[in-house]
């Protein structure tokens, strides 16, 4: 027992976590804490009504079979079964405008592992709603909205943050779920790097006339990857990466004008298709924390790295940051060590540090190995996809890697 929690102290605590950020990681943590009998305050800027809307904004996550066992474990996945599309298929191409049509390349396909779908699609107004009726239906845990942290403090034996309120709460540990410009961060002296990639994510979830038989599709384009992504009934979520210049000008499109420039990269194969929601935009970057973790801070999500979404796995990987934050803490508790001491929280450093460079990596790779139409560079790529099609046992790593069951897997997300 290296770092031994001394009792009078943490009797002053009003929480063991105070969670900055109310988005979708955060309430996800505090689950995941109260499930350990760890208290949580989740401190969220936004108006609680805001994050209940129910209208659909565009808005959907590819959730990893993994992910999707945790959302299972923290008991919510039964208010999301009825809304979640499963993945079973995903065909990768490398098309480009006036092919976009045609799939070929690579082709993953559930059945070539015993896990089930690969993952789920989910839409963002039915994650958001669930993880906050279940903040609400645990002791464990309160919930303040619409307040913002202007300040933080730790000290050997606790934290606190103060509000705009003037409101002080105390803690163990403060974790920063507040995304890629998170303060909890600024304030711990944590910096980042990482560069723009000139591209912009314009996101939108259509309408199509035939079924989409739960096929995800990701087809390379010259400007950037455009996915296209199975939503209940027919429907399908797009996220489309073009130059940061043509994405301005495609945004500013009315509603028709705007489809009839996505309908020749989209091609036909499902019919006709129409607009099912808003659409929006997003900046693409790389962007890490130079550290996880500070003094009785850790950082979870875009807070600790912001990915491009080539592989779909922004959301996938907060949501294994959480889950290896939940393990490590939960473990240290038991063991009667302070959740918060420098080697436990070295600890969540040392597992996810490495995992997150590396998927940043391949990531940024895939990105800038694909986003150009150069002859020489196609034709290897295609060879290499037609190889690792070829070979059954490539392909079933590959298919286990996008459902998030490789690697040393953290409590929530074992079987």
């Amino acid at each position: 027992m290296d770092n031994p929690v001394r009792t009078s102290i943490l009797r002053r605590m009003e929480h063991d976590l105070i969670i900055v950020g109310g988005g979708l990681n955060g309430p996800a943590l505090a689950l995941a804490a109260a499930k350990a009998g760890l208290s949580s305050c989740v401190v969220d800027a936004l108006p609680l009504d805001t994050r209940e809307a129910e209208d659909f904004d565009g808005r959907s996550y590819a959730l990893a079979r993994s992910s999707q066992r945790m959302l299972d474990r923290l008991g919510i996945w039964r208010a999301l079964a009825d809304h979640a599309q499963p993945m079973n298929e995903i065909k990768v191409s490398d098309g480009r405008v006036g092919d976009a049509g045609v799939f070929l390349g690579l082709h993953f396909d559930s059945a070539e592992i015993e896990d089930g779908p690969m993952g789920y699609m989910i839409e963002d107004r039915y994650l958001r709603r669930a993880l906050l009726a279940a903040l609400a239906g645990s002791d464990l845990i309160e919930h303040r909205a619409e307040s913002l942290v202007t300040a933080q403090d730790v000290t050997p034996e606790g934290a606190a943050v103060t509000l705009a309120d003037g409101t002080v709460l105390r803690g163990r540990l403060i974790v920063g779920a507040d995304g890629q410009k998170s303060g909890v961060a600024r304030r711990a002296g944590i910096r980042r790097m990482g560069w723009s990639y000139g591209q912009t994510a314009l996101v939108c979830a259509i309408a199509h006339e035939e079924p989409h038989h739960g096929v995800a599709h990701q087809l390379f384009l010259p400007a950037g990857p455009l996915a296209i992504l199975p939503l209940t009934g027919n429907r399908s979520s797009i996220v489309w990466s073009e130059t940061d210049a043509r994405a301005k000008a495609i945004n500013a499109l009315p509603d028709e004008d705007y489809l009839q420039v996505l309908r020749p990269r989209f091609g036909d194969f499902l019919g006709e298709i129409s607009l099912a929601g808003a659409r929006f935009t997003y900046p693409l970057t790389l962007s890490l924390a130079r550290a996880f973790v500070a003094d009785r801070v850790a950082l979870v999500g875009d807070a600790a790295h912001r990915m491009h979404p080539i592989a779909g796995q922004g959301l996938n990987a907060g949501l294994r940051d959480v889950a290896v934050l939940a393990h490590v803490i939960t473990h240290a508790a038991r063991r009667g060590e302070d959740i918060a001491a420098p080697g436990v929280l070295d600890r969540y450093t040392q597992w996810r540090r490495f995992d997150t460079a590396t998927l940043a990596a391949s990531t940024d790779l895939f990105n800038r190995l694909f986003s150009n139409d150069n002859p020489l560079l196609r034709a290897a790529r295609d060879i290499g996809m037609a190889a690792i099609n070829a070979a059954p046992g490539l392909r079933r790593g590959f298919i286990r890697e996008a459902a998030g069951l490789t690697g040393d897997l953290p409590d929530l997300m074992r079987t």
